[in-house]
């Protein structure tokens, strides 16, 4: 489908973004979001009609084996029209916003509406919601150059190119972009901003080492990418040439991205409605939820927050609803569980929305306090290919990667081999000993937004090899 070129429809004059991302003509001020959903629903002749514009501009830098290897930029703009007839609705889609694509996808989406079957859990839309704002932009990101990426990836390349023996492959991500939504009920919702990502593999040229190192912000002011490349160098140097070490209940320090990758399926299961019908670990025995129940160590808080100077997410759901802080987790005990609109009208409770965030208390201790206090144990950088065991405890087997170390008399002494493991994190966050300060992780397995510190834990559960690197 040819995509329309936006400038001829939005005012220039209107145009206050900084950068090439607003250039890009795909990320619309709230003005200009607010005008083309208006024009949207006037076209509609259903009983009521929902929009959602998304548009963005993406500039990255990849390299592989030392060497540069792509950079590029994209740019996208989506209107998505929602008609509702009674419980009946259906969705269609266009990156055309000429007046004649728009009432094309609006009688569209108004015929396959007529045609759906009754939705039986349908909510009526939402009317004028007060929305909490967040400045999530930051020009550090916006206005980052070609040149400044170039920069950044030389951070790696240029070390890795002067050891004979690494070899470094990483991609730098800037994210740009605004989300609309609005309905013919009077809801209008905008959230604008900014992410950079980096992250970094170093390998040595024996094959036998590998270490890993990442990071990400709203701001790219507040990412030290030098250090990430540092941090992946040092790993994969110290990783060289690991040894077997017999798998088993080990005492073990998860640097924060490990942490993370395990820890946030906590707020997957955080679920009313699972709960409720029994399908989730916080369902007691015998019938009913923990709720007000010590589940974990008392130094434990787990909770979302749009608007944590380290999160900045959008502040509301896909409906419009306005999210705000949950706290799942208070000192341990089992404090709420999410609800979406429809399962908090059954229940008759209010409703929360799904998180989009996960955050997690932290302590003062540092990494290196953690090995100086463990007679025998294990660090470990992070962790992958997690899957699921057993629900009803959050069980999942998944490997370590990029980094796993032997810890002797407060010493880390020898890489050794990968280990797969099988454990919960209610289990780890029960053998609680040490945290140190959260750190916003540069990604996980299960996306989102996710902060969390570095944990020293006790027995946790290793259950074999992996010759893999």
């Amino acid at each position: 489908m040819r995509r329309s070129n936006i400038t001829e429809v939005l005012s220039a004059p209107n145009r206050l973004l900084e950068s090439a991302a607003a250039q890009s003509g795909a990320i619309l001020s709230r003005e200009e979001a607010q005008a083309l959903i208006q024009r949207v629903v006037a076209m509609s002749k259903a009983d009521g009609i929902d929009v959602q514009i998304g548009g963005g501009y993406s500039s990255n830098v990849r390299f592989a084996d030392n060497q540069m290897s792509t950079a590029g930029a994209i740019t996208d703009f989506n209107v998505a029209v929602q008609s509702w007839f009674g419980n009946k609705h259906a969705v269609v889609q266009t990156n055309e916003i000429s007046d004649a694509a728009l009432r094309a996808a609006v009688d569209k989406s108004e015929r396959l509406a007529k045609l759906a079957p009754d939705d039986p859990e349908a909510m009526p839309m939402l009317g004028q919601q007060a929305h909490r704002q967040v400045d999530a932009w930051f020009p550090s990101v916006a206005s980052m150059t070609a040149e400044d990426r170039a920069r950044i990836a030389l951070t790696a390349l240029e070390p890795a190119r002067g050891a004979p023996d690494l070899r470094a492959a990483g991609f730098l991500i800037n994210n740009a972009g605004a989300t609309a939504l609005g309905n013919s009920k009077g809801l209008f919702a905008y959230h604008r901003a900014t992410n950079a990502n980096f992250t970094l593999t170093v390998r040595t040229t024996d094959g036998t080492g590998s270490g890993w190192a990442g990071a990400e912000h709203n701001d790219a002011a507040k990412v030290d990418f030098a250090g990430v490349s540092r941090r992946a160098i040092e790993k994969a140097r110290l990783s060289r040439n690991p040894v077997a070490v017999e798998p088993g209940r080990y005492t073990v320090i998860f640097e924060p991205q490990a942490v993370g990758d395990i820890c946030q399926l906590i707020g997957f299961y955080a679920n009313a409605r699972a709960t409720d019908e029994g399908r989730s670990p916080f369902v007691k025995q015998g019938g009913g939820s923990k709720i007000g129940e010590k589940i974990m160590d008392e130094r434990i808080s787990i909770y979302a927050d749009p608007f944590d100077p380290n999160i900045l997410a959008q502040p509301f759901d896909g409906d419009g609803l306005p999210l705000g802080r949950q706290v799942f987790i208070e000192n341990g005990t089992l404090k709420t569980l999410y609800y979406s609109r429809f399962w908090a009208q059954k229940k008759g409770v209010q409703p929360t929305g799904a998180p989009t965030s996960f955050l997690m208390s932290g302590g003062t201790a540092s990494v290196d306090e953690m090995i100086r206090s463990t007679e025998r144990g294990i660090l470990v950088t992070r962790l992958w290919y997690l899957r699921e065991v057993d629900p009803r405890t959050i069980l999942y087997t998944g490997l370590t990667r990029d980094g796993t170390f032997l810890v002797e008399n407060g010493k880390v002494t020898k890489a050794v081999k990968n280990f797969r493991f099988n454990d919960s994190p209610l289990f780890m966050l029960n053998n609680l000993e040490m945290m140190g300060r959260p750190v916003r992780l540069a990604g996980t397995e299960a996306g989102g937004a996710v902060v969390v510190p570095p944990l020293k834990v006790r027995d946790f559960n290793f259950t074999s090899l992996s010759d893999a690197v």
